[in-house]
């Protein structure tokens, strides 16, 4: 029971000294004074198990904010971060696995990641979630599962507007999927 106990507490100060670490790489990256000491100040969060601090490396890893592209270490910090429990991260595992960005091509392990995010109740896992249905993409094509999801997905209160002026926007410059999607939805 002692060991438990000290183990827990040594978890909770892993986890606080974690968040530390992470606000303080936010304060510095948000302030633009000093984006090395905020990529140091994250990469000791996200080490020490912090899954924002995870889901912002991967996020500046992915797309190169104020260090050199990484798809490779992306992926890495993503799935650190989904497997935390991150809706956001476990959408970003999913498309990695779609486009084959940090890790190998795979339609249904994307499938599987958007699902997660989907469940998670994240707009963006709901939309690709309707699109693999829609598509066939690493599961049978379903057009009242694909119907289902993306409605889902116009509707979430947090992201939903989004997705929707995404969609919209998309099929005002001819893409055939949004064209789809909206008659779909209707």
């Amino acid at each position: 029971m002692k060991k438990w106990f000290i183990a827990l507490v040594a978890l909770a100060i892993c986890l606080l000294i974690g968040e530390r670490l992470y606000r303080e790489g936010i304060m510095l990256y948000s302030s633009k004074k000093n984006n090395e000491a905020s990529f140091i100040e994250l990469k000791k969060a996200a080490e020490k198990g912090n899954r924002k601090a995870q889901y912002r490396l991967a996020h500046r890893y992915d797309k190169g904010h104020g260090i050199r592209e990484n798809d490779t270490l992306a992926f890495h910090w993503y799935m650190k971060a989904a497997k935390q429990g991150s809706g956001k991260a476990k959408y970003q595992v999913g498309k990695c696995y779609k486009n084959g960005e940090g890790v190998t091509k795979d339609l249904r392990l994307a499938f599987f990641w958007f699902s997660k995010a989907a469940q998670d109740d994240n707009a963006h896992g709901q939309y690709a979630l309707g699109k693999c249905y829609m598509k066939g993409d690493g599961v049978a094509p379903n057009l009242n599962m694909a119907r289902n999801w993306l409605r889902r997905a116009i509707q979430n209160p947090d992201g939903g507007a989004e997705v929707l002026a995404k969609i919209k926007n998309d099929a005002a410059l001819g893409d055939r999927d949004a064209q789809n999607i909206l008659r779909i939805i209707r």
